[in-house]
Formats: C-alpha cells, sequence, structure tokens
C-alpha cells in the first residue's frame, strides 16, 4: 500500500472544464458579498441599539454582554453541523434556508416582549446565522482555480466590512427616529429581499473558471482524506487560531464599539454612528489590499507559508501595535485614529484562513474543514462581549480601553501563530490515506 498526502486531490467534478460561464461565477460571487452584508447588518444591529436596548430593558452592561454572547451560544455548533452537510448537501439550497431563517428570528424581538424575547431570537439568529461565513466561502471558491481564489475570498469577506459600513449610517436613524425594534423589522425585509433574488440567480458551482485541466481517469482514484487529518495539521491549527484572535476584535466592534465612541470618547449618537464604520472601511481597504499582495506573490511561485501566512501575520501584528498603542494617545481623536486602524488590520484575517484552509482541504473536506474553524473561531463571539461587559461594569468607562489593549494581546500572539505555524506544502506532504486501487483508503473515516 502506498501513502497519499493531504495534497489536493483531482476530483472529477473540480477539474471538469467549466460548465458555468465566467459571468456566471462572478454574479454568484457579488450576490455571496451582499448576503454577507446582510448577515453583519444582523449582528451589528443590537451594538447599535445598545444604550437605547439597556435603558428599554433595565440592563447592566454585564447583561447586555451575555445578551449578545447568546447569539453565539448555537452559533458554533451550526456551523459545525452545517459545514459538514455542505460537503453533501447543495450549498445553495443552504444559503436560501439561511436567509430565510434570519428575517424569521427577527420577528419575535421587533413584536415585543422583553429580556426573554430578546435572548430568545438571538440566539435562534445565531444558529442561522452561524454557518453563513464558511458556507458562503465554499459556494464562492468552488468556482476558482487556488491561485485565482484570493480576490472571490476576499470579497466575501469584504461583504462583512460593508455590511456595518453600509447599513450602520441608516440604522442609527431608524434606531434613533423609531426605535430599534423597528430596526428588526428592516433587515427582516431585507433578508426576504436578498433570498427572492438568490433563488431566482443563485448556483452551485463545483467548477473552476479559468482552468484548462483535463479531466480525472475514473479508474484514477482521489484519496479520501480523513477530517483528523486536516484538522490536526499545523496549518488549521495555526490559521483558526489566528483567526480566533482577529474575530474577537470583530465581536468587540460589532458590540461595545458604538458605547465606547459614546460614552468614553464624547461622541453623540449620530457621530457614533458615523465614527464606528471607520475600522470596517480600512479593514476593506486592507482585505483587497491583501488579496492582491497574496495573489501576486502566488503567481510569481511563492508559497503560501509566505504569501499567506506571513502576509497574514503582518496585519495581525500591525493591529496589535495600533491597539496597544491607544493608552498612549492623548484625546479622543488620537484613540479613535488608532482604534480604526488597529482594528481595521487586526479584523481582516478572515479571508486569510478562509483560503489557506481551502487550500489544504480537498474539495470533498473544504465545508467541514471551514464550518470547524468556523465554529471554534466564533467562540471568540461567546466570549468578548461578556468580558468586556464585564470590564465596562468594574471599572466604568476605563473598562472600553482595557478591553482594547486585551485585544491588542492576543492579536499578538495570532500574528505569532500565522507566522509559526501556516505552511500548506509541508502539511500536504503528510501521510494521511492510501490510494491504491485494490486496497482500502487508510484513515478515510472521519
Amino acid at each position: 500500500m502506498t501513502a497519499a498526502p493531504i495534497e489536493r486531490p483531482q476530483h472529477p467534478t473540480e477539474a471538469v472544464a467549466p460548465v458555468g460561464t465566467r459571468n456566471r461565477a462572478w454574479t454568484v460571487t457579488v450576490l455571496l458579498v451582499v448576503f454577507m452584508m446582510v448577515n453583519f447588518a444582523d449582528k451589528s444591529v443590537l451594538g447599535l441599539a445598545a444604550d437605547e436596548i439597556r435603558a428599554d430593558l433595565h440592563l447592566s452592561a454585564t447583561q447586555f454582554g451575555l445578551v449578545n454572547g447568546a447569539f453565539f451560544l448555537l452559533f458554533s455548533v451550526a456551523a459545525v453541523l452545517v459545514g459538514l452537510a455542505a460537503d453533501r448537501v447543495s450549498p445553495k439550497v443552504l444559503l436560501l434556508l439561511m436567509a430565510l431563517l434570519w428575517s424569521v428570528a427577527q420577528v419575535p424581538a421587533a413584536i415585543g416582549g422583553g429580556l426573554a424575547v430578546l435572548v430568545a431570537s438571538r440566539v435562534f439568529l445565531g444558529a442561522a446565522e452561524g454557518p453563513a461565513f464558511p458556507v458562503a466561502q465554499q459556494a464562492t471558491l468552488a468556482w476558482f482555480p487556488n491561485d485565482r481564489r484570493n480576490l472571490p475570498g476576499a470579497l466575501i469577506t469584504l461583504g462583512v466590512t460593508l455590511g456595518v459600513i453600509t447599513s450602520a449610517p441608516g440604522l442609527s436613524w431608524v434606531i434613533q427616529h423609531h426605535g430599534w425594534r423597528t430596526a428588526l423589522w428592516v433587515l427582516a425585509g431585507v433578508g426576504l429581499v436578498w433570498a427572492a433574488v438568490w433563488k431566482a440567480f443563485g448556483a452551485d458551482g463545483g467548477h473552476r473558471v479559468g482552468t484548462d485541466r483535463k479531466p480525472v481517469r475514473e479508474e484514477e482514484p482521489a484519496a479520501r482524506v480523513p477530517y483528523r487529518a486536516i484538522l490536526t495539521s499545523r496549518t488549521w491549527i495555526g490559521a483558526t487560531f489566528a483567526y480566533f484572535t482577529s474575530y474577537w476584535t470583530v465581536a468587540l466592534m460589532l458590540v461595545w464599539l458604538p458605547s465606547y465612541l459614546r460614552n468614553a470618547l464624547g461622541y453623540t449618537a449620530g457621530e457614533a454612528g458615523t465614527v464606528v464604520v471607520a475600522p470596517w472601511t480600512i479593514g476593506a481597504v486592507v482585505l483587497l489590499a491583501q488579496a492582491g499582495v497574496t495573489g501576486r506573490l502566488m503567481r510569481r511561485g511563492v508559497g503560501s507559508r509566505r504569501a499567506r501566512g506571513w502576509v497574514g501575520g503582518t496585519l495581525l501584528a500591525l493591529g496589535a501595535l495600533c491597539c496597544l498603542a491607544v493608552p498612549l494617545a492623548d484625546g479622543a481623536t488620537a484613540k479613535t485614529v488608532l482604534i480604526a486602524l488597529g482594528f481595521g488590520f487586526g479584523g481582516s484575517y478572515a479571508a486569510v484562513a478562509a483560503t489557506t484552509v481551502s487550500e489544504l482541504a480537498p474539495p470533498n473536506r473544504a465545508g467541514g474543514a471551514l464550518g470547524v474553524m468556523n465554529a471554534l473561531v466564533t467562540m471568540a463571539g461567546l466570549a468578548a462581549p461578556a468580558v468586556v461587559g464585564a470590564l465596562v461594569d468594574a471599572q466604568g468607562t476605563g473598562g472600553y480601553q482595557n478591553a482594547v489593549v486585551l485585544s491588542g494581546l492576543l492579536l499578538v500572539l495570532g500574528a505569532a501563530a500565522s507566522f509559526w505555524l501556516i505552511d500548506p506544502a509541508r502539511d500536504a506532504a503528510r501521510p494521511t490515506a492510501d490510494t491504491s486501487p485494490t486496497g482500502p483508503t487508510q484513515g478515510a473515516r472521519p
């Protein structure tokens, strides 16, 4: 028996000349960018309405942090289950169901009720949104070869930042003039509109755009790589941990940054609704720049260790430096600039993580590998809001700044993991499975 590496085996469905057109591939990509925009508009609304919700429901900062953490209670479980299902079930169907469930989840809290209704609504919404990012990445990247995935992968992640950038001013206006429950109705309607458009124009990939590879002969079976071989690789562990530290800053931005701007730095509600988009805007620029740099390096033959691991680690390191410098800055403006840069750079790791894992995992394991990664990463969303809430209750407005410093320390660790652990070429060479036509696949069980 001979051992086969994790190296991406050719798969009949991915190696065949593309059936869909390049235009269709980019249409799907654009739709999924909008999908992620809706996803993060849903996530950000409670942060934008933090003071109003706390006053309406008489919540302490710790309680409000726990309410936001409840969003992630089933988020990770759903990410794993649906991520695994995405290796077998049409991503188009899964994405449609998710969008419909998002809209339904907004309704109970939009109608009325107190803390229990709000918590239940957020738990349900979190379960429906948990698989969104890994499934959207998988559905998009299935259309592109490895060296062309950086831009579409970055664009899907860009949908996260665009969702906050485009929705924050409008939702803040709705909250101030019509109440936070009306904002939930708006989001429910937007989710339904997207679902209708996706039903009409969405499509599954499974074929690569811009590849001229020949079909694999059926008598050359692809190795069935076990999930454990992927999930125990240094590359997967490094990408997941680095992404966890990045997501911590994302959770802080979503839940507490508007309150920090209003209560500690002296911005009005309207000003905070505008200023809060600054780190997301910087993040969008960083994402596109990272995609361009990584793609150029890989097309020149630079390996993913440097093109993805080192580039991603540099982003986290820059974010860490800015966050750690916040206590040294004088005045609200200087602190705001450092926070925007720190969170903009620090929160921009998702595309690096997704494309790295998609390179490492074979097509029939990509959904599960991305889903498990997303499940662990988003545990930061469960912990960060509660930790920051406790800091604010214990330390007053100084707790906000200490939360930023904590984020900086985590980003330092994430940068180290990205630099030292990520190396898909090395981990692809690990013997994992038997590919002989007559023998059973060794270690093939998930």
